[in-house]
């Protein structure tokens, strides 16, 4: 099996390749991702074998990020298909929140307690309605040109596209525009949501304040399903910060968790009918990776 997301990590990474050595191109001034981490990619490759999503794999269907940020000075990353760009259904309304905060520091928007209620349906809920009314209240240039900006770069072309809302969730008539890249209307890499709980947890989505109010909107999840349903089966508890997304077989999940010492992000795509299914079990498994004195069950 081919290493494709490695060798296009380290392509748009303009160096010679060194799977242990790559850090991310594109990256916001002052920004890197962490460098993939060899032990932590094979160990990433050997869950997808393990649980039978190598045609997925293969099939570009799925996208995976990693990030070990148990010691901050050192995170560590591992990615499958992580410049895949896929649709990504409700996951993408992190970005309406990243925007909707950005505006109200660039002094455009007030923080109302409405304002805050409707972020935080929107994420824990994930309202349509709400992100609908957010969007509009944002403005689909505005969240578009946060993504795209010099200073944050979730949306890079170089990096084959990344977070993108080219439509709010009210209707068939609420478009935009789609992505340039791939033509979708709600659309995500792996490795660009990543980046965004990367930023997240090191206070850099716009800044300290805002960071820490965005990961409270983000956590206590209000659908307990996919990561949320896998984590809650282990024993000891985590403290979950996530957004998912379900369209049809469109599966997608991404959370900051922490737990026990240990910190990670983690990342998943899929476009599978059975993807309710297995969102549990894979991030049960990943859990392990970082915490191996747990053993995870398929």
């Amino acid at each position: 099996m081919t290493r494709r997301s490695v060798v296009a990590f380290l392509l748009c990474s303009a160096i010679q390749p060194r799977v242990d050595a790559a850090p991310a191109a594109g990256s916001p001034a002052g920004f890197e991702m962490p460098r993939v981490d060899s032990q932590l990619q094979r160990s990433l490759e050997e869950v997808v074998l393990r649980m039978g999503l190598q045609q997925a794999w293969r099939d570009g269907r799925l996208g995976l990020s990693l990030i070990d940020v148990t010691d901050p000075a050192r995170p560590r990353y591992a990615g499958v298909n992580d410049t895949v760009m896929l649709y990504a259904a409700s996951l993408p309304k992190i970005a309406i929140v990243l925007a909707g905060f950005q505006r109200i520091a660039d002094g455009l928007l007030s923080y109302t307690p409405a304002v805050q209620e409707m972020f935080t349906r929107l994420v824990r809920f994930s309202s349509n309605t709400d992100a609908s009314n957010a969007i509009h209240a944002i403005g689909f240039d505005y969240i578009a040109n946060t993504l795209t900006s010099a200073r944050y770069k979730l949306y890079d072309p170089l990096m084959n596209g990344g977070l993108w809302i080219g439509k709010a969730y009210g209707g068939p008539n609420d478009y935009w525009k789609r992505d340039p890249l791939h033509n979708l209307s709600h659309g995500a890499t792996s490795l660009q949501v990543a980046r965004f709980f990367l930023l997240l947890d090191r206070g850099q989505l716009v800044n300290a304040a805002y960071s820490a109010e965005i990961k409270r909107i983000l956590g206590n999840p209000g659908i307990h399903h996919k990561f949320v349903k896998g984590l809650e089966m282990l024993p000891g508890g985590r403290q979950i910060y996530r957004k998912s997304g379900t369209w049809r077989d469109a599966h997608c999940d991404a959370a900051l968790v922490e737990a026990d010492g240990k910190r990670y992000i983690a990342v998943a795509l899929l476009k599978d009918a059975n993807g309710a299914e297995v969102l549990p079990r894979l991030i049960v498994h990943l859990d392990s990776i970082v915490a191996p004195q747990r053993v995870a069950g398929d």
